[in-house]
């Protein structure tokens, strides 16, 4: 085969290729994921036309977004996912300008004194997942911090690890409701919760055993004051969805894995309400404050996605990839950790780098002695630790910047955790999710 016979060949493999060089080119550049993920879209559709047609690209946007023309019927999943990440992100900020964080914040404090409140702030701040979210606790740690004589290091990560303890078992994240699409694992939510459970009771075990070691020659003074419980109230409106799903499941709902999008849907508006009524904030205030809470940018991500994904699969190069790849001398899960790991720390957003190995490691899958809930835990927390420890990963960023330290200097208390939480969950994946 001459050259320009293999280059023929693989040139899907090489749009695909530049695409990923495009689309990392432009989220360094602080182009909004979504808009990158469609010019990636459009350079994969441009190299793939000497094996589809115009045609099957135009089906397979169509497809992407609300219809199937091969099946004759509309696909509402990346709508409906769409809208979900929206109103997570309108609650998220309807609970941060309505002084709800702030209350609860304050509640835990006084309940938690003995070095908790470092840990558990972030780790609530957490569960509104926010990009750059860290921004929000860091002023509270940093204050908090310096009453138990951290340094600006200590600090750093103590924000940023806890914040993200959450996500190996958050239902409604971004990243876990993708990976469990149709489109993609095509699994129950929860069956990847339990299978990433390990990951999340080692990244709890690790942060504390961190906060321990910080904070283990400061004397802590007794604390007098009265302990505030009513602000716990606080918790129940990010839990809601959480809470409705669960009654649901207990109640025997039908359909319960067709439903879960549009379940969560209605949980996160009862909390928006919730949240309303719980403030006893002004209505026409409460309204404004939901109008500058509404941005379109995670929609625009989730139909980037979509779309990226279903025109990879008809070019054929993730099946190339796959043929050339699994000729290495590698073992396939070798693979399946590595990739998502490194499109994690050399994106810096979770999402994306799901979303983007997902596609390429997933012909290993059947090589890889593992079911489709193992593999997905795989990529899932592979993909996690790279974004957690990215330096473009903007919890990162803005965390190193207002404590005025950066990224790279936690290095050296990032690698052992990750390294340590990334063994025991690959683990425990092997043992117990092999076929």
């Amino acid at each position: 085969m001459n050259p320009l016979q293999l280059l023929l060949t693989y040139f899907p493999i090489l749009g695909l290729c530049i695409s990923f060089v495009v689309v990392i080119f432009l989220v360094r550049k602080k182009t909004n994921f979504g808009l990158s993920l469609f010019i990636g879209s459009l350079v994969v559709a441009l190299f793939s036309l000497k094996n589809t047609s115009v045609s099957d690209i135009a089906n397979a946007v169509s497809n992407a977004v609300i219809y199937s023309f091969k099946d004759q019927r509309f696909n509402t999943e990346t709508i409906e996912l769409a809208i979900l990440l929206t109103l997570i992100f309108i609650l998220a900020n309807c609970m941060q300008k309505t002084g709800a964080i702030d209350k609860l914040i304050t509640s835990l404090k006084s309940i938690f004194h003995k070095g908790g409140t470092l840990g558990l702030i972030p780790a609530i701040y957490g569960l509104m997942p926010v990009p750059g979210g860290a921004l929000f606790s860091a002023p509270l740690i940093d204050k908090e911090g310096d009453d138990f004589k951290l340094n600006k290091n200590q600090k750093n990560f103590l924000n940023v690890w806890f914040r993200h303890i959450w996500f190996p078992i958050f239902p409604v994240s971004s990243a876990v409701l993708l990976l469990c699409s149709a489109k993609y694992a095509n699994i129950d939510i929860y069956q990847l919760l339990i299978a990433n459970s390990p990951s999340f009771i080692v990244f709890v075990f690790i942060g504390i055993i961190y906060l321990k070691h910080f904070t283990k020659d400061v004397k802590i003074e007794k604390f007098d004051g009265e302990k505030d419980y009513k602000g716990l109230i606080y918790l129940f409106p990010p839990i809601i969805p959480i809470l409705l799903y669960v009654v649901l499941f207990i109640i025997g709902f039908p359909n319960l894995k067709d439903n879960q999008r549009n379940i969560f849907n209605i949980g996160v508006i009862i909390s928006i309400i919730l949240l309303f009524l719980i403030m006893h904030i002004d209505f026409n205030k409460y309204i404004k404050i939901l109008k500058e809470s509404i941005s379109f940018n995670l929609a625009l991500i989730i139909f980037g996605i979509m779309i990226f994904r279903q025109l990879i699969d008809i070019s054929g190069a993730a099946d190339q990839i796959g043929l050339m790849v699994g000729s290495l001398p590698f073992h396939p899960i070798i693979i399946i950790i590595l990739i998502p790991l490194l499109l994690g720390l050399v994106t810096g957003y979770n999402l994306g780098a799901i979303a983007l190995s997902y596609l390429l490691v997933y012909p290993f899958f059947y090589s890889s002695g593992l079911n489709i809930t193992g593999f997905a835990s795989i990529v899932f927390i592979s993909s996690l630790v790279g974004y957690l420890i990215s330096p473009i990963h903007l919890c990162n960023v803005v965390s190193s910047d207002f404590l005025k330290t950066e990224t790279t200097s936690l290095y050296k208390m990032y690698i052992p955790a990750i390294l340590t939480l990334l063994i025991i969950q690959s683990i425990f994946v092997i043992i117990f999710y092999h076929v």
